[in-house]
């Protein structure tokens, strides 16, 4: 009996191998198409590119989610027990979201305060800007 369990439970992790397999191909080859190695010019077309990157987020989160319930044993565990541990993770990808629009902002920030520094003096005086040039008697 425990001999079959054995060999229940190694059938079972090839095929989730087989299943993780088949869907890292898949993602390989819509990357490809995406891309625009399989068809010239897809890469040019911007729904094709949005698609293939949804399709490809979609695939990724289907095979953590299956890491998660089958090799590290959650889908037997209690309830409260998986959301303490998948809630982290989500809280996880909302932080690098987060950090990458926070991070596009300040790129966009940083170039916009490069462009003022490098505006002359006559530029500001044309913006309405109050600028005043010192004098001797400033100093005394």
């Amino acid at each position: 009996m425990a001999h079959e369990n054995h060999e229940k439970a190694i059938r079972q992790v090839y095929v989730g191998l087989g299943i993780l397999a088949v869907i890292t191909l898949i993602e390989v080859g819509v990357s490809l198409f995406g891309k625009g190695h399989i068809i010239k010019g897809m890469d040019e077309n911007f729904w094709v590119v949005i698609i293939a990157a949804l399709l490809i987020i979609l695939l990724s989160l289907y095979k953590a989610k299956f890491i998660i319930y089958e090799f590290m044993h959650m889908r037997h565990e209690v309830k409260g027990l998986a959301r303490s541990v998948l809630l982290p993770v989500l809280l996880l990808v909302w932080a690098i979201v987060a950090f990458f629009y926070e991070g596009s902002t300040w790129k966009e920030r940083r170039q916009d305060i490069k462009e003022r520094d490098e505006m002359s003096v006559t530029d500001t005086k044309s913006m309405g800007m109050y600028h005043r040039e010192w004098t001797e008697q400033d100093f005394q």
